[in-house]
This record gives structure tokens, C-alpha cells and sequence, in this order.
């Protein structure tokens, strides 16, 4: 098992190869077979082949096993116990070591056992010191924002050994970004999406569809908000996310429900999962008869809240509340998409403002650094104190590279955002009765506008979703402050466009976002 350092020097596998069969053919001994791995290989793989090993020469009978050195056979204690019983079953067991000129069978000397011993005892210490400055080297790259690993699926290695980095794979990172956004909308179990993403064509590095836990790993993982979950300790990252913090919490609140798997039925139910009894807190189960859909509270508590209610009447309910957010015609949705334009110009000069100063924060806490760095190594500070103020500007640099990164998105994000969300409001009853348009679609649309629904006594009870909320505390304003008054006056409109209150969007303030 050469290391890549003892390749470059001429040990390589072909190198101990040709040493072990030299001696096989100087001895008169037929090579049977041949097992070899690379040191670079895992415990699991050199555990995995050493096993092997010992199953075909039992199985084959063999009685002699030529090595290069106790080392490249064995470096723990548990393994050199397994050999030691293999040559004590049979008195003509043999283990050479060519390189150290050394045998051992079932009638080796006193003395050459314990050499033997002492020398698995060696190779276990040198496995776990490599095993420890290995995790020293690879703990001090998490600190510095790197992944020590492979590439995790939507991402691609690239750059040079020992600085490689992980960059967005373009033909991936969109699968893993709807991964997020699907599942967070609530409408989705684990199983449900593991088929939904096979059926989009989603495959793992090693060209199969995604399983069930492999899915929960990629959802559970905070590396693709940009974070770096090492030994139960989250560290910040070097490389770009895939999606946002916020997607990112939302759906690790979603997989903490524990949702069961669903059963795809011969009838789709808009409401299923979507809805609470507001008696006893269980959800409504939908059913279906005579083409007609039925929810109830079918809750182990007790509840009277038992009475079938059908889905006409909520979907009722929920147009009225979804009219009550909707501009009201294309005048005010026109009038409402030239404010936010408007409304952007002040908010990306505000942005540039902020990023400059934060730059600047930026640079001071970067100074800090390398002074208490190179104070370090004069001996001017203790290590414990490099430490704590390592972690404090550390943290401060990160606290600022958020704030940056948050500023940096407010441009056309905040203008398109804003337009989304009054063209959805605005549209989003005619989506809901569109022939075209699926349960799923109706699903999505109701997880989009509400955040909660309860039902008590047939009388329906909703939170609408933050984007929803605000559009509720000033839509009705809205609506009628920008139609035109008798008498032909506009109030204080400054064209046909503008509000008769222009406060009611607000303006720039202390916290524009």
C-alpha cells in the first residue's frame, strides 16, 4: 500500500509487486493470486480487501501469504489478531515479510512474536497518527471556508491539488435548487419527490435516480446555503450557494413534521394536509363520493368538530380572501408596477451606499487579522488569546460578508420580487378555476398566498404568508385611492398613474428591506 510520496520514489505497486514475485520464484512458490491497494484507500476498502484476502485463502487452502512488510498487511491490533489465529489453525502456515527478511508461523520463537507484536503495535500508532494529522489538516481548511472532500451533487471540483474548489455545476445546481423549493412548499413527501425528481431526470454521480435517504441528505445539508456542517460544528464557506438561508430553514421545518409517506389515490385532494380543525387541532381528511369532495376532522381526540364540509365551501372562502389582496383591475396593477420601478432607483442607490461602507468594515476586520497573525508569531500574544480574537473578528467578517451579500441582491430581485407577487395576487383566482391548471398547481398557489388554514364549524380561518400579509394592510387603501374622484380631480396624482396618498407604499426608511 504505497503512499503517492513512495510512488514518486520508486515504491510503487508494481515496484512491491515485482520484489514479492522475485521471491516466490527464488523459493519455488506459485503465485496464486494477488491482492493490492493503494495507501490513499479508506479503512473500509483496506478492511473490505483484506478480508477478501483471508476468505480465498481459506477457501483455496493456501497455506503461504508473501508480504512486503508487517505494515502493508496489517496496522491495527484487531487484524494482526485475525492473522495470528489463521497460523495458529495449521502448524504449516507461513507469513513471509520479504523486505525485513522476517517469518511467522504457528512455531515462531518467543522473541520473534513479540517482534511481531510489537510491530502491528507500530503500524496501529502510525494509522492513527496519519489518521489524526489528517483531521488536524482537514479541520484547519473547514476553518478556512474550504470542503476537504469531494464534490457534493450540484457542485464540480475544480483547480489545481491543494487548492481545489467547489464551483456550481450548471447541468445539476437547478435540480437541487428545485429539490428546496418543492419541498418546501409542503405539498411533497420524501417519496413523493424522490419520483417526481426521477421523473425529471435527476441522477447521482454514478448515473442512477436519487434514493430516499440520499434525498433527506441533500435537503438536511447546510453546505448549499453556503455552510460547512463539519463534527457537529457549522463553519461559513468559500464557495457559492444554491440556495438561501431562509429556503434553507424553511425546509429543515418542514422535515422536522416527520410527514409520512403519501399514497397516490385515484382522487386528488386540493386540501389535503393543508388544513386544521380549530377544535382539536388534528388535520381534515378528504374524501370522495358521488364526484364530490368531503373534509372532516377524523382526529383520535375528542372534537366536535365531526361534520362534512364540502370543498365548494372553503374554495368560496378562499376567494373572497384572495379578491381582498388583488389589485383591482389593470389600472392599479399597471400604476402599482411604475411605483416599485420608481421606488428601485432609490433603493440601489441606498444599496451601493451601504456595500461601500461595509467594505470598509470589511478591510478593518481583515487588518485585525493579519496583525493578531503576525503578532502570534512574534510571541507579542498567547495563543489563547489568538484564538479568542481569531473567533471574534472572524465572526464580525462573516456578520459583514452576509450583509454585503443581502445588499447585493436588493436590486432587480426587489423590483421583480414586487411584481411577482402583485401579478400572483392579482391573477391568482383565475389560476386556481384555469381548466389548465392541476391540483399540484392549486397546491402550490395556496402554500404561495397562505401560511396556515383552520377550520371550525365549517368557518374558515387563515394566516396569509408574509408576501400576502403586507399586499392585505394596504390593498383596500390602495384599490381606492387610486381611482379617479367625481369632479374630475385626482387628489394630489401627479399623472394618470400616480397614487392620491403615495405614502401608502412607503419610501426609503432606516431598514428599506
Amino acid at each position: 500500500m504505497p503512499s503517492k510520496e513512495q510512488e514518486d520514489r520508486g515504491y510503487s505497486l508494481e515496484a512491491q509487486e515485482g520484489l514479492l514475485k522475485g521471491y516466490a520464484e527464488n523459493k519455488s512458490l506459485d503465485v496464486v493470486k494477488i491482492f493490492k491497494i493503494t495507501e490513499s484507500a479508506s479503512g473500509k476498502q483496506i478492511r473490505k480487501i483484506f478480508n477478501e484476502m483471508l476468505r480465498h485463502v481459506k477457501k483455496s487452502k493456501i497455506s503461504i501469504i508473501l508480504c512486503e512488510k508487517i505494515d502493508r498487511l496489517t496496522r491495527n491490533l484487531k487484524d494482526g489478531a485475525t492473522v495470528s489465529d489463521w497460523l495458529n489453525e495449521d502448524e504449516i502456515r507461513e507469513v513471509h515479510f520479504v523486505k525485513e527478511n522476517f517469518i511467522v508461523n504457528k512455531n515462531t520463537r518467543a522473541h520473534e512474536n513479540l517482534v511481531w507484536d510489537m510491530k502491528v503495535a507500530i503500524a496501529r500508532f502510525y494509522t492513527n497518527n496519519l489518521s489524526e494529522e489528517v483531521k488536524k489538516g482537514q479541520k484547519a481548511k473547514i476553518e478556512s471556508g474550504w470542503m476537504p472532500m469531494g464534490a457534493k451533487l450540484g457542485y464540480k471540483i475544480s483547480g489545481e491539488q491543494g487548492h481545489k474548489m467547489q464551483l456550481i455545476d450548471e447541468k445539476t445546481a437547478p435540480f437541487i435548487k428545485r429539490i428546496f423549493e418543492l419541498y418546501s412548499t409542503g405539498n411533497y413527501t420524501i417519496s413523493q419527490l424522490v419520483r417526481k425528481m426521477e421523473d425529471e431526470g435527476l441522477k447521482n454521480t454514478t448515473g442512477k435516480p436519487l434514493g430516499h435517504s440520499s434525498l433527506h441528505m441533500i435537503l438536511s445539508n447546510p453546505f448549499y446555503c453556503g455552510s460547512i456542517r463539519w463534527n457537529g460544528e457549522i463553519y461559513r464557506g468559500k464557495h457559492e450557494p444554491i440556495i438561501s438561508e431562509e429556503i434553507f430553514d424553511e425546509v429543515q421545518d418542514k422535515l422536522k413534521r416527520k410527514l409520512k409517506a403519501g399514497k397516490f389515490n385515484t382522487h386528488t385532494h386540493v386540501f389535503k394536509g393543508m388544513i386544521k380543525c380549530g377544535h382539536c387541532g388534528c388535520l381534515i381528511t378528504w374524501e370522495t363520493q358521488k364526484g364530490h369532495h368531503y373534509g372532516h376532522c377524523k382526529g383520535f381526540k375528542p372534537c366536535d368538530n365531526k361534520d362534512y364540509i364540502r370543498q365548494e365551501k372553503i374554495e368560496e372562502q378562499i376567494f373572497d380572501l384572495l379578491v381582498k389582496v388583488a389589485p383591482k383591475n389593470e389600472r392599479v396593477l399597471a400604476w402599482i408596477k411604475k411605483a416599485l420601478k420608481d421606488s428601485l432607483k432609490d433603493k440601489v442607490e441606498y444599496s451601493k451606499e451601504k456595500i461601500e461602507a461595509l467594505k470598509k468594515g470589511l478591510i478593518l476586520m481583515e487588518n485585525r487579522l493579519d496583525k493578531i497573525y503576525e503578532d502570534k508569531l512574534d510571541g507579542v500574544i498567547s495563543a489563547e488569546f489568538f484564538n479568542k480574537k481569531f473567533k471574534e473578528y472572524t465572526a464580525e467578517k462573516e456578520k459583514i460578508n452576509k450583509e454585503m451579500s443581502k445588499f447585493s441582491q436588493g436590486g432587480n430581485e426587489y423590483y421583480e420580487a414586487g411584481i411577482a407577487i402583485h401579478d400572483l395576487a392579482y391573477r391568482a383566482k383565475d389560476i386556481y378555476l384555469s381548466n389548465k391548471a392541476t391540483d399540484d398547481d392549486r397546491r402550490l398557489l395556496l402554500s404561495y398566498a397562505f401560511s396556515k388554514m383552520t377550520l371550525t364549524n365549517g368557518i374558515l380561518t387563515t394566516e396569509y404568508s408574509p408576501a400576502f400579509e403586507f399586499l392585505s394592510k394596504f390593498m383596500d387603501r390602495l384599490n381606492a385611492t387610486s381611482e379617479p374622484v367625481f369632479f374630475g380631480s385626482y387628489y394630489r396624482k401627479a399623472d394618470a398613474f400616480a397614487t392620491a396618498y403615495p405614502d401608502l407604499l412607503g419610501d426609503r426608511d432606516s431598514n428599506p428591506d
